[in-house]
C-alpha cells in the first residue's frame, strides 16, 4: 500500500504542478514507470485508484487520460459515501447542509436569471396534491439542485449535490409524510422561491435555514 501511495502522490504531483493538464494523455506505462522510478505494478494500482475517484480516465485500447477535474466529477465520490451513512451520522450531514444551502440560496437570489426562476416555479407546480414518495424525492432534489446551480458557484453546487443523495432524502420523506409535513414543506419551498424571485438574499438565506433546520430537528427527535 505504501508503494501505491507513493505512486499516487507522484502522479498527483504531475497534475498539480501543471505538467499534466485536464485532457492530457499519460505517457505509456513502461515509460512513465521508468520516469517516476516506480514498478509497473505499483503504477498500475495507482492509476486504478485515481480512476475510481475520477482523476484519471482509463480508456481501453486508447490509453489513460487526465479527466476534466471539474468539481462535480471529483466530488461525485462524496455522494457515494453519503449513501452509506449510519443513523448516527446522518445528522452531521444535515448540519453541513444547514451551513451550505442557505449561503447558496442567498447567492441564487442575486444571480439566478429570470428564466431560471421561472423554471424553479415550474418545478414546484409539477408536484401533485398527493405525490408518491418517489415523486417527492425527485421534486425535492430538483428544487434544491436548481437553487444550488443558481448560486453560480460550481464548487458549492457540487458539494450540496453530493450531500443531497436520493437515498437519504427517501428515508427522511417517508417519516415526514407520516407526520403530514408535506404541506409545510410546500409552503417553505414557496417562501424560498419568492424570496429569490424578489431578489432578497438575506430573506432567502433565512427561509433556507428554517427549511433545513426543520428537517434536522424532526430527524433528531426521530432517531
Amino acid at each position: 500500500m505504501a508503494v501505491t501511495d507513493e505512486a499516487i502522490d507522484k502522479i498527483k504531483g504531475m497534475i498539480v504542478s501543471g505538467e499534466m493538464r485536464p485532457g492530457d494523455r499519460l505517457p505509456r506505462e513502461a515509460d512513465l514507470a521508468e520516469r517516476l522510478g516506480l514498478s509497473r505494478n505499483s503504477l498500475r494500482e495507482a492509476v486504478k485508484a485515481l480512476s475510481l475517484i475520477r482523476v484519471l480516465d482509463v480508456r481501453q485500447g486508447d490509453g489513460t487520460y487526465v479527466t476534466s477535474l471539474a468539481p462535480g466529477l471529483l466530488l461525485d465520490a462524496l455522494s457515494f459515501v453519503v449513501d452509506f451513512h449510519r443513523d448516527d451520522t446522518v445528522l452531521e450531514f444535515l448540519e453541513v447542509r444547514r451551513i451550505l444551502e442557505p449561503s447558496a440560496t442567498a447567492l441564487a437570489a442575486q444571480r439566478m436569471t429570470d428564466d431560471d426562476i421561472d423554471g424553479l416555479r415550474e418545478v414546484l407546480a409539477e408536484l401533485g396534491e398527493e405525490p408518491t414518495i418517489d415523486a417527492l424525492v425527485a421534486n425535492d432534489l430538483e428544487f434544491h439542485r436548481r437553487i444550488a446551480a443558481g448560486s453560480g458557484n460550481n464548487v458549492l453546487c457540487s458539494l450540496i449535490d453530493s450531500l443531497s443523495g436520493p437515498t437519504t432524502r427517501a428515508r427522511i420523506w417517508r417519516g415526514l409524510t407520516q407526520e403530514g409535513a408535506v404541506a409545510k414543506t410546500r409552503e417553505q419551498h414557496a417562501a424560498i422561491l419568492e424570496a429569490i424571485a424578489s431578489r432578497q438574499p438575506e430573506l432567502a438565506r433565512s427561509w433556507a435555514t428554517v427549511h433545513v433546520a426543520g428537517v434536522e430537528d424532526w430527524l433528531r427527535r426521530a432517531l
